[in-house]
C-alpha cells in the first residue's frame, strides 16, 4: 500500500527557507541604491553593536565563510567603511571598527533595511511577532544542539 506523500511546499524547513529568501530579495534590492550587499550591511551593523569584532567572529555573525567574511572586510575598509590594523597585536585576528563615513553609512541604510523588516512583519498581528520570535529562537536553538 502506497503512503500518500506529503506536499513539501507545506513543511516548516520550506516555508521558512521561502521567507528567508523574499527577505533576502527584498535586502538586497534595498542596499543595492546604497552600494552594499547584505553581508556588508550585517557586518556594518554587527560593527555598531560590537566595534573590535574579528573576521572569524563576524563572518560566523553573517552566515558567512571567514574567506567570504574576509572579502567583506576588504570591501569595507577599500570604501572607507571600516579600519582594521596593519598587524595584530597578539594572535592572527585584526578587530574591525567603523569608520565615521561607515556609521553615516549605516545610518542612511538602516531605514530603508527596517522597513523591509516592518513590511514583513507587518503581514501577521504585533502579539504574535513576539511569539514567532521566540519560535524561531527555540527551532535554531533545537538544531544547534
Amino acid at each position: 500500500m502506497q503512503q500518500k506523500q506529503k506536499d513539501v511546499t507545506q513543511h516548516v524547513g520550506y516555508l521558512l527557507k521561502r521567507a528567508q529568501s523574499a527577505l533576502r530579495g527584498a535586502m538586497d534590492k534595498v542596499l543595492r541604491e546604497h552600494g552594499l550587499t547584505v553581508p556588508q550591511y550585517s557586518t556594518l551593523e554587527l560593527l555598531a553593536l560590537h566595534p573590535g569584532m574579528s573576521n572569524a567572529d563576524l563572518a560566523r555573525a553573517t552566515f558567512v565563510t571567514r574567506q567570504s567574511g574576509n572579502v567583506v572586510l576588504r570591501g569595507l575598509q577599500d570604501a572607507g567603511l571600516i579600519t582594521r590594523p596593519d598587524a595584530a597585536d597578539h594572535g592572527r585576528a585584526l578587530p574591525a571598527h567603523l569608520t565615521e563615513e561607515g556609521h553615516a553609512r549605516l545610518a542612511t541604510v538602516q531605514a530603508a533595511v527596517y522597513a523591509v523588516e516592518e513590511r514583513m512583519t507587518a503581514a501577521i498581528e504585533p502579539r504574535r511577532v513576539t511569539a514567532l520570535l521566540a519560535d524561531l529562537e527555540r527551532i535554531a536553538a533545537a538544531l544547534e544542539e
